[in-house]
């Protein structure tokens, strides 16, 4: 094939009719950092976006800290240490994308199953609280949907780490959600037996 029909039908590739979810906005991106005090001060003191939370190396190796731009608990975060990448230049830990709903985070995760893509996690994570599938695109990019991710308010508060409710399928998410959230399903046929 000629480098101008491949163009031509790359440019005809488009979303398929009756999809029964749709992504709404690429919600946060997490990068590796060589050095996690140095990228913090840059995404604060440069940048000027605010600390929603720090994990510790007992919670992930390297560390790691959530910055917010607005009222979204965390829209970057940084992941210090080695990883699997060169650790000079940095490197892409994942992105995520938000979805309206609970039940299209349920419905993306039956479609990735049905066009086989294996799950690397799915229910909620810690800080943020976001109920979410993370997955990875045909190169190994990691990629998460989700919905529900923490809002701060005008008290710059995140919700305290006692309060962190991990949850490692999204029906024990559904089950016990994080005070506050409402995991209400409008369609209880989505969610596995």
């Amino acid at each position: 094939m000629d480098a101008l029909s491949e163009q031509a039908r790359l440019a005809r590739m488009g979303r398929p009719q009756g999809m029964a979810f749709r992504l709404s906005k690429i919600g946060h991106a997490v990068f590796y950092v060589a050095d996690l005090p140095r990228a913090v001060r840059f995404y604060t003191e440069v940048l000027g976006l605010e600390v929603s939370d720090v994990y510790g190396e007992e919670m992930m190796a390297g560390g790691m800290v959530f910055l917010r731009f607005g009222t979204d608990h965390h829209g970057i975060a940084l992941v210090g240490g080695a990883g699997p990448h060169d650790a000079e230049r940095g490197g892409l830990h994942h992105i995520a994308f938000e979805v309206a709903t609970l039940d299209e985070v349920l419905r993306a995760r039956a479609h990735l199953a049905r066009h086989g893509v294996a799950l690397d996690f799915e229910g909620r994570r810690r800080a943020g609280a976001q109920l979410a599938i993370e997955f990875r695109d045909p190169d190994g990019h990691r990629l998460e949907i989700y919905w529900g991710i923490d809002q701060i308010g005008s008290d710059g508060r995140a919700r305290p780490a006692e309060e962190w409710k991990g949850a490692d399928t999204l029906e024990r998410a559904v089950a016990d959600p994080a005070r506050g959230q409402d995991t209400t399903v409008q369609d209880p046929a989505l969610l596995r037996r």
